[in-house]
């Protein structure tokens, strides 16, 4: 590659990356100490499916289909509208939730331990009624499931449409069986054993429909308070996310696919794996754990 094109994409790779980490910047790192755990593999380890899945591009639009897709849930919803300061302090939310994902995907055993107390003891206080009018205990082990599962069916999901590598049906169970560690130790149940009982059991779930704190939730998704210079490209993933949900959700939620989202998702996806590269979590990951780098991974940010 010519020089001037050679800093004109390290150029335009810099500013992704500094976009990028500007909105999981609003709290601590949660793999700061992570290398004191030399050999430690984690809940996972380098040969899991995990790694890749959560090291892909194709984890921002997964991300952004879970939070649809928890939406649908009356009682989930009312939880976070009615205990969540998401609308006033977003990326604080957001930074928080990628602190859980970050720690659980490639952590070592004590910063896993960490992260899932942290996350029982918030939801501890968590309790109400919904706009329905039935109750809801963010520790309710039907509840815990609800957010686990739909979080691991979007990671997956988006993986195996916009991800870089293939994963047949065998890996993607590989994955959801992985998953239901983590969710054992969050005490969610039930926790499906295979990607075909997982993406089941969250289409076909009797306890969604619409609600007004799923509606205010699906509104503020549809128009974070981004910076410009992201908010375009928030919007191509809002709707790759989008044209993965089932059917059934897509109506309670209120977002119809279009024509061209898939496309425009796959091609999206794919220019931030350009420019950003594999997750430099999954790089330290795999100094900790003493492993040498998978060859499909290509890391070009610095390691945190």
């Amino acid at each position: 590659m010519p020089r001037r094109e050679r800093r004109l994409a390290d150029l335009i790779r810099g500013r992704a990356a500094a976009g990028t980490a500007s909105l999981f910047s609003h709290g601590a790192y949660p793999l700061a100490r992570t290398l004191d755990y030399p050999g430690d593999p984690g809940l996972f380890g380098p040969g899991s499916m995990t790694w890749p899945v959560a090291g892909d591009t194709a984890v921002f639009v997964g991300g952004i289909r879970a939070l649809l897709v928890q939406a649908a849930h009356p009682e989930v919803a009312a939880g976070v509208a009615q205990h969540s300061r998401y609308r006033e302090d977003p990326l604080g939310r957001l930074t928080r939730t990628a602190a859980y994902v970050t720690a659980t995907s490639f952590g070592a055993m004590p910063e896993v331990r960490r992260a899932v107390a942290v996350v029982r003891g918030r939801h501890r206080p968590v309790a109400g009624r919904s706009d329905r009018g039935l109750p809801y205990d963010a520790s309710d082990p039907a509840l815990s499931a609800w957010v686990h599962n739909t979080l691991t069916d979007s990671f997956l999901t988006a993986y195996r449409v916009y991800g870089a590598q293939p994963c047949p049906p065998a890996d993607a169970d590989r994955y959801v069986r992985e998953q239901a560690r983590a969710g054992e130790l969050l005490g969610a149940s039930p926790l499906p054993a295979t990607a075909a009982a997982l993406s089941a059991w969250v289409a076909d779930h009797p306890g969604l429909a619409p609600s007004p704190a799923s509606a205010q939730a699906i509104s503020f998704l549809c128009r974070p308070p981004l910076p410009p210079a992201i908010r375009a490209a928030y919007r191509v993933l809002l709707r790759a996310a989008v044209a993965t949900l089932p059917s059934r959700i897509r109506e309670i939620v209120g977002l119809p696919s279009r024509p061209g989202d898939l496309t425009a998702g796959r091609i999206a996806v794919t220019a931030l794996r350009w420019a950003l590269g594999s997750s430099p979590d999954w790089q330290l990951a795999l100094a900790r754990a003493g492993s040498a780098p998978p060859p499909q991974a290509r890391f070009r940010r610095p390691l945190p």
